[in-house]
């Protein structure tokens, strides 16, 4: 690296160590107040830079990758989506765009799982009858869950997240289902039955996890007609993105009883989601807390820094999208 650092915009507050390895690699200009940026703030803090360390949340579209100045060479996202980027719009100007895919696997994983059986047991209307103290004597009758072993679980979308779900499921009696593009090779599957299309994998799915990338094709993909396809009284469990849900669609077969369930951390518009979802109790709702534990948000700065490094000492960034 020459003795002059690269100039590093970081648009939010990152951990501690993370924060300190940039600042030995990189002179970084931060965002102190850690206040989500407008395009425009992004576009002003970015003149003189040589690359961004963005999130989620900065809708880096083809607009503004058009502005930005032209000392920028690279755009590193904080996350292993990178549905907030226009990758086109980037490679058109000849900026490399990274993500940070693997370290959060697990984490993710972990909480598919807890969205699942959340969904399936009535955590929500069982913690809001201790929280409201409406817990009255026990009967036999109700209230009740659903149960989850020997059920069949579907997954749209196997890459590393849907795989490592499909681990964690197995020990709770499930059977898989799964449809990607492209049928993963046998010692991947370990017992999966490949679908090659969604729609015949449906009719199998006592519950669906939605765990694929939002893209041109699968944006909107769950819908009505998807819905009725499913088993009277499944439940669907969304990871990934809440794009890729009709609300309207999910919300009307929630109230209607024709689904059971739903275990939700991702949602359309967030964080101001649709208000409906906050009046059904048989939803299981989080705040896209997927990544969220102290070592998974390391592990990600660390692999953005990775590709920072590699980038500006003239390697190839592992984890190039374009």
């Amino acid at each position: 690296m020459t003795s002059q650092k690269p100039v590093i915009l970081v648009t939010r507050k990152l951990p501690d160590d993370v924060e300190q390895r940039l600042a030995a690699l990189f002179d970084v200009r931060a965002n102190a107040d850690d206040v989500q940026m407008t395009s425009r703030e992004i576009l002003v803090a970015a003149e003189g830079c040589d690359g961004l360390l963005v999130t989620p949340t900065d809708r880096m579209d083809a607009h503004l990758i058009a502005a930005l100045p032209d000392t920028i060479r690279i755009i590193a996202t904080f996350s292993v989506g990178h549905d907030h980027i226009d990758l086109e719009a980037a490679r058109a100007r000849g900026i490399t765009v990274t993500h940070t895919p693997d370290v959060l696997t697990d984490a993710t994983a972990d909480l598919a799982m807890l969205l699942l059986l959340g969904a399936a047991r009535g955590a929500h209307w069982g913690m809001r009858m201790i929280r409201e103290d409406t817990w009255d004597a026990w009967a036999p009758t109700h209230p009740l869950g659903h149960d989850v072993g020997g059920r069949r679980l579907g997954i749209f979308g196997m890459g590393r997240i849907g795989r490592a779900v499909a681990g964690r499921a197995r020990a709770f009696g499930l059977e898989i289902h799964y449809h990607k593009r492209h049928r993963l090779p046998p010692e991947e599957e370990i017992g999966a039955t490949y679908h090659a299309s969604l729609e015949e994998m449906l009719p199998l799915s006592d519950f669906l996890l939605i765990a694929c990338a939002s893209t041109s094709e699968t944006r909107g993909r769950i819908d009505r007609e998807v819905l009725a396809r499913l088993p009277g009284g499944a439940i669907v469990v969304n990871i990934a993105r809440g794009d890729i849900v009709n609300d309207d669609a999910l919300i009307e077969a929630l109230q209607s009883g024709r689904l059971a369930a739903a275990g939700l951390d991702v949602f359309n518009g967030e964080p101001d989601i649709d208000p409906r979802y906050r009046e059904l109790d048989n939803v299981f709702a989080l705040p896209h807390l997927g990544s969220a534990t102290p070592d998974t948000r390391r592990a990600m700065g660390m692999r953005a820094a990775d590709n920072l490094e590699a980038f500006f000492t003239g390697g190839c960034p592992r984890d190039a999208l374009t």
